[in-house]
């Protein structure tokens, strides 16, 4: 809830820094780079403190890549690791951390896509290299890894963490 605060407060000084003189710039009222980097890593702790809150709920065994990307491989697969131009079918979920299932492959059909050059998230893209073809995994993307700060403009709201249970076939 605080970061939403912080976002407000920051978006509302960039609107009003809009309304005024131009005859003097105001550096005040302007964040630097100093301070969009604070702002960026505290908005990543709080993301990384949902996703630890939401693993500790559903008693999750999950590891987190340098990257940021959190996974629990269930099957491996068998084969070869995907890699860039392999052709993937998978079946999937999306969802929010409180639940809310966004897109799944029950309801839209199986998502066929080709690594390196489908359009995916890139934490979804780097989930996939992980496994190989018939394995099954669980990804939480944080927002910077999904959808970020405007978020698809459908289903997912601005600044979600994105739950994504993936089978390859």
């Amino acid at each position: 809830m605080g970061s939403r605060y912080l976002i407000l407060a920051f978006f509302t000084m960039i609107i009003s820094s809009c309304n005024s003189s131009h005859d003097k710039p105001n550096l005040q009222q302007t964040p630097g780079k100093s301070e969009m980097a604070d702002l960026n890593r505290y908005l990543i702790r709080k993301d990384r403190e949902l996703i630890q809150s939401y693993i500790e709920r559903k008693n999750l065994k999950m590891k987190e890549t340098s990257s940021g990307l959190w996974y629990l491989i269930i099957s491996e697969g068998t084969g070869k690791y995907l890699t860039d131009k392999d052709k993937v079918e998978m079946e999937y979920e999306c969802s929010l951390l409180d639940g809310t299932s966004c897109y799944s492959s029950k309801e839209l059909g199986p998502k066929v896509i080709v690594l390196g050059k489908t359009s995916l998230e890139s934490g979804l893209d780097q989930g996939l290299r992980m496994l190989k073809p018939g394995g099954e995994a669980l990804f939480i993307l944080p927002p910077f890894m999904a959808y970020g700060l405007p978020g698809d403009g459908k289903k997912i709201p601005s600044r979600a963490v994105i739950v994504y249970s993936v089978r390859i076939r």
